[in-house]
């Protein structure tokens, strides 16, 4: 947790500190070759000893590799460190973030199933719930992030207690271990509470701890952290991890490669590092543009101002790698894209937690299929940029939005 009276920067070091070691070794271990490095295993298929071997493979009698869609060595060292990071007793890698989403609501839910989720949330992941479950019989009650509200849509046939914090793009809290005791109080079967971990990472927040029963992320983001490979992961108890596996990996071809698994490998011997940078980043921009006289208002847990800050402080180990802010005055729209049109260190692209800084425009990109009175009530305004803060100085990226700022005008 998040201990007012310490400073901040030592409270990121002591963090990545606890992090480091199980960063670098967990889930690897040097091959019989001697390889430091777990090796990207290509094959599809996997030779048996014998033909009892096999039979009791497929029988599931025996651990033994069987075929590519069902398991591979490199992924399943994955899947290892990234259940060591999250204190989970398992976790399943896969080929995308909206493919563990979709795995996980699908595994738990059937037709004339409910599920309660936040309105401020992932875009592609409201269409989810919003759109395409719907077809299927699994309705959605959106609602503000407070437990009261969770409470309130409650029915029956709720099975899921969908958890997006900090939300996307204002970084909004949700209290999980408020949201768990709801999900306790209720009658058999009781609704699972899945929170999407996304914005935080396991850096930042540990919902296991909280009470979680499985965690989502996309791993394309801070997990992997450099850019250049697609994933998604599930973490928790076995029995509920291998039930989504089952589902949207074996049964919907929903398969990480083994070169996308060993890229999110590497990424992650680093993970601590860049996120202790990262988080220090924004927090220091955060504070910035908080007194800046071009800015209405920022969405930031470190600031005292946010409604969600002494929950991060209860919550979280630290208050996160992106911002969001809005533009003061009239024609934010306008005067958003000028802005986003005259950085020139950060970059203007969609996605989050890479090692360069990403800024966007959530209205009209990542949050464009919403409805507008939708996005209008998860506080998602025309003004609004939303920043993910890479590795870059923070003195230069200010310097930068001052700039981008000054060139857009009044």
């Amino acid at each position: 947790m998040i201990d007012p009276a310490l400073p901040y920067a030592e409270q990121l070091r002591r963090r990545a500190d606890r992090m480091a070691t199980t960063c670098v070794h967990a889930g690897e271990t040097p091959d019989e070759d001697g390889a430091l490095d777990v090796p990207i295993v290509l094959s599809s298929a996997f030779a048996f000893t014998s033909a009892d071997q096999a039979a009791r493979a497929f029988r599931g009698e025996e651990d033994a590799w069987i075929y590519g869609r069902w398991g591979n060595p490199t992924v399943r060292a994955l899947e290892e460190k990234l259940a060591a990071l999250e204190g989970a007793e398992a976790a399943c890698a896969t080929a995308s973030g909206m493919a563990a989403i979709a795995g996980v609501v699908l595994s738990t839910c059937e037709a004339g199933d409910h599920v309660v989720a936040p309105r401020s949330m992932y875009a592609e992941s409201a269409r989810l719930l919003r759109e395409r479950l719907p077809k299927l019989g699994i309705t959605t009650t959106f609602v503000d992030g407070t437990a009261a509200a969770y409470a309130a849509a409650m029915t029956d046939k709720t099975r899921i207690l969908y958890v997006e914090t900090p939300s996307n793009p204002t970084l909004g809290v949700v209290d999980i271990a408020a949201i768990v005791k709801l999900a306790q109080s209720a009658k058999a079967p009781r609704p699972l509470v899945v929170v999407d971990g996304t914005f935080a990472t396991p850096f930042a927040q540990s919902p296991v701890d909280l009470g979680a029963d499985l965690v989502v992320h996309s791993m394309t983001k801070g997990i992997s952290g450099h850019g250049d490979v697609i994933g998604g992961a599930v973490a928790g108890p076995r029995e509920l991890v291998d039930r989504a596996r089952e589902l949207v990996v074996k049964g919907f071809g929903g398969v990480l490669s083994p070169l996308a698994a060993w890229l999110v490998l590497r990424g992650l011997r680093t993970f601590a590092l860049r996120q202790e940078r990262s988080c220090a980043t924004a927090e220091a921009i955060a504070r910035h543009l908080a007194s800046h006289p071009k800015i209405a208002v920022v969405h930031h847990p470190s600031l005292p101002s946010h409604p969600g800050h002494a929950l991060a402080q209860r919550q979280m180990h630290a208050y996160g790698a992106l911002l969001s802010f809005e533009l003061a005055g009239d024609d934010a729209l306008a005067r958003g894209r000028k802005t986003l049109e005259a950085l020139r260190v950060a970059t203007h692209a969609v996605s989050l937690g890479d090692t360069r800084t990403l800024v966007v425009h959530p209205a009209s990109t990542t949050h464009s299929t919403m409805p507008e009175e939708t996005r209008r009530l998860a506080g998602i305004g025309d003004g609004l940029l939303r920043m993910s803060c890479g590795l870059e100085s923070a003195d230069d990226l200010i310097a930068d939005l001052d700039r981008a700022l000054e060139a857009a005008g009044t």
